[in-house]
């Protein structure tokens, strides 16, 4: 899918936000931010999502400015949900250090929510490090 056969004028949200960023990023930033979501976009549409691992990074093996890689992570998000009231937003967690996640802009500005979400991302990290050590006593890889 090139710039081209990204339609504007059926007025799907991620199109609309698409042609905001177009006109609103940097042109080298833009087709940046277009090599990483197409893929995916495309996945979103095909309804082949399942099947696909989605790292938010550039195929050209260059590091993302944050901006990019954030802006890629709200494209995805408006696909997903037709929304365009998401956010990145960041969490610290002691654990593991900050966090960035999208949200919808309720839950962003909900403490309780956002509380419950570094409760989650806590979990999640204790799970993890409890079979990274099973792993690595099994003599298996860790780098999970």
């Amino acid at each position: 899918m090139s710039e081209s056969e990204i339609p504007h004028g059926d007025g799907r949200p991620v199109d609309l936000y698409l042609e905001f960023l177009r006109i609103r990023m940097d042109t080298k930033d833009y087709r940046l931010l277009l090599d990483v979501v197409e893929p995916i976009l495309r996945a979103i549409e095909e309804e082949r999502l399942s099947s696909l691992d989605l790292p938010v990074e550039s195929g050209a093996g260059e590091e993302l400015p944050q901006e990019v890689r954030d802006e890629a992570a709200l494209v995805i998000a408006t696909a997903a949900t037709g929304r365009l009231d998401n956010e990145v937003i960041e969490i610290d967690v002691d654990e593991t250090g900050p966090v960035r996640i999208v949200t919808d802009a309720a839950t962003a500005s909900d403490p309780h929510r956002l509380d419950e979400i570094a409760d989650y991302i806590r979990e999640r990290h204790r799970q993890t490090e409890e079979l990274r050590g099973i792993a690595e006593a099994s003599g298996m890889p860790t780098d999970f």
